[in-house]
């Protein structure tokens, strides 16, 4: 009678990190299961993955974990800044730092992001992120910009996201437009140069969309939908919810023409948010009791979104109104 034979330590090992992969839904290991930082077993499943698949095997992880002299790796510093240094170049600086993290295009999801959550989670998320220096993607970009920007007076941010379509599928991507001296540009990360930062030099939003617009053609890419959010806050510890989408626009269905009002009107909108959140000064106080002309019916500042021309009371059972989930909302690198 043949007895069965006993495979090696190596072949059971490799064994069972066959039924691992199985279980993990065929992917060598998830480094980010277990959380950050990266636990001991990780470490180890990560080790025995190389040594399975090196050709040096096992004397390549051995050389490395017992030499006492490895060169230190280059972590990226967030940028600081001389006080006369201007806000373009510290918008430039700002981008070099998100650059030098390197983009995520391993599909590891290292932090994890959810729209819906109030702004000082999403900042300390990105705390974690200057701390963990891993490969981001083009919405931890975005995050991390809008907590590194915050400091930076007179710099407005909003969220700018793309839907594109290439040979059938469509693409989604997200930067952070920033506003400043009456001038828009962007900050971001992809592997695409032109699909990123942009200077601070586009006179009006819809020239920094048509920029965006001309690179994706670039790359056979035909722009469907563009959605912009409105003015992000400055308070770190703010618990109100990033408004990703307050205006979503068919870029393939809209002439250039109402595509540009469009998206002057939206300029407008967030204009008057950001009047409305600052105090008012005691002689626009006296003008308003006394009657202001800017009141008036016929007034272009009463252009305003369909939900603030709603009756006292409508508007205050909208603002009761729990806020949209943007969850299934997904951005695809």
């Amino acid at each position: 009678m043949l007895r069965p034979t006993v495979g090696s330590i190596e072949e059971r090992d490799e064994e069972q990190e066959d039924d691992e992969e199985l279980r993990d839904g065929g992917v060598p290991f998830f480094v980010n299961r277990g959380g950050l930082p990266v636990d001991e077993e990780t470490w180890e499943r990560m080790w025995r993955h190389v040594a399975r698949i090196h050709p040096e095997g096992e004397a390549m992880g051995k050389g490395i974990r017992g030499a006492a002299d490895l060169p230190k790796i280059p972590i990226p510093s967030v940028p600081t800044y001389h006080p006369t240094t201007s806000i373009p170049q510290r918008l430039e600086a700002i981008q070099k730092y998100i650059r030098d993290l390197q983009y995520n295009h391993t599909g590891t999801q290292f932090f994890e992001i959810k729209k819906s959550r109030p702004l000082t989670a999403l900042m300390d998320i990105a705390k974690e992120m200057t701390r963990e220096v891993l490969p981001i993607k083009c919405l931890e970009a975005v995050i991390l910009a809008i907590y590194l920007t915050t400091n930076l007076p007179g710099v407005e941010r909003f969220p700018l996201s793309f839907k594109t379509q290439f040979s059938g599928n469509h693409f989604y991507h997200i930067v952070l437009g920033v506003h400043c001296g009456g001038r828009f540009g962007a900050l971001g990360i992809s592997r695409r140069d032109d699909l990123m930062f942009k200077h601070l030099e586009f006179r009006t939003l819809a020239d920094l969309v048509q920029e965006f617009q001309g690179a994706y053609r670039g790359y056979w890419h035909t722009l469907r939908k563009v959605k912009i959010g409105q003015y992000v806050s400055h308070d770190v510890h703010s618990v109100e919810q990033i408004e990703w989408k307050h205006s979503v626009l068919d870029v393939d269905r809209l002439p250039k023409e109402e595509l540009r009002r469009e998206l002057e009107r939206h300029t407008r909108d967030m204009r008057l948010k950001i009047g409305k959140a600052a105090p008012p000064s005691p002689t626009k106080d006296r003008r308003n009791s006394m009657g202001s002309p800017l009141r008036g019916p016929g007034s272009p500042m009463r252009r305003i979104s369909h939900i603030e021309r709603r009756p006292s009371a409508e508007k205050k059972v909208l603002e009761k109104k729990p806020p949209t989930d943007l969850n299934g909302y997904q951005i695809r690198v």
